[in-house]
C-alpha cells in the first residue's frame, strides 16, 4: 500500500512565498529539504524508514529517551509524528516559532548513526535561530531534513513505532536552499 505523506500546498501558500520577493522561498513551500548546499543524492530516493509517535511528548524537546534508537539504522529514513501540522495548520499562527524541536543530542545521536534523512511533521528540527545551522551540520554529515510532513499518524495505527520505506523524490532545483519534495510510504 502506498501512502503520500506530502503536504499539499496551495495556491495561497505559492503567494505568501511569491509576496516574500525571495526566490529561495519557493524552495521551503510545504514538504521539503533544506540541502543547504548539498547535493541530494539519488539512492536517498528509496530509504528503509522508521517512525516513532513523540505526539504525546510533554511541553520539552523531543530527546532520545523517548524514542527507541535501537530501532534506527544506518541509511534509513527516521520520522518523528507529533501531529503539529494537522492541529496547527501549515504557516499559522506560531508555526515557525512554537514547533516542536529534536534536542542536540538526539540530533547528534541521528548523525552518529549515520541516517539518510530526518522527517517531521513540522517546520524544522530547530527553531530560529538555530535552525540554519543545525541543517547545515546536518548535511555536511550527508543527513538531509525532510520539513512539513503530514499524515505520518495513518503510519502508526496506534502504535509507537511503524517501518516502511520511504519513496523521496526532490524537485531537481539548482542554487536553492530547500528542495520541495513528495514522500511516499510504502507499507
Amino acid at each position: 500500500m502506498l501512502i503520500d505523506i506530502t503536504y499539499k500546498a496551495s495556491l495561497k501558500d505559492i503567494e505568501q512565498a511569491r509576496q516574500k520577493e525571495d526566490m529561495s522561498a519557493f524552495g521551503h513551500i510545504g514538504t521539503h529539504f533544506d540541502v543547504m548546499d548539498s547535493v541530494f543524492p539519488l539512492e536517498y530516493t528509496l530509504r528503509d524508514a522508521v517512525v516513532f509517535d513523540v505526539s504525546r511528548v510533554p511541553p520539552r524537546d523531543i530527546d532520545t529517551g523517548d524514542i527507541d534508537i535501537s530501532l534506527v539504522k544506518e541509511d534509513m529514513f527516521v520520522a518523528f509524528s507529533t501531529g503539529y501540522l494537522e492541529d496547527n495548520g501549515y504557516g499559522e499562527g506560531d508555526y515557525f516559532t512554537g514547533h516542536p524541536r529534536l534536542t542536540f543530542s538526539l540530533i547528534d545521536e541521528l548523525i552518529g548513526k549515520k541516517v539518510s534523512i530526518i522527517g517531521v511533521d513540522f517546520t524544522g528540527i530547530r527553531r530560529p535561530p538555530e535552525h540554519i545551522g543545525t541543517d547545515i551540520k546536518c548535511a555536511e554529515h550527508g543527513v538531509f531534513v525532510v520539513e512539513n510532513l503530514c499524515g505520518l499518524k495513518s503510519l502508526l495505527k496506534g502504535r509507537d513505532h511503524a517501518f516502511f520505506r520511504a519513496n523521496t523524490y526532490p524537485v531537481s532545483f539548482e542554487g536553492l536552499s530547500g528542495l520541495p519534495c513528495r514522500v511516499i510510504a510504502e507499507i
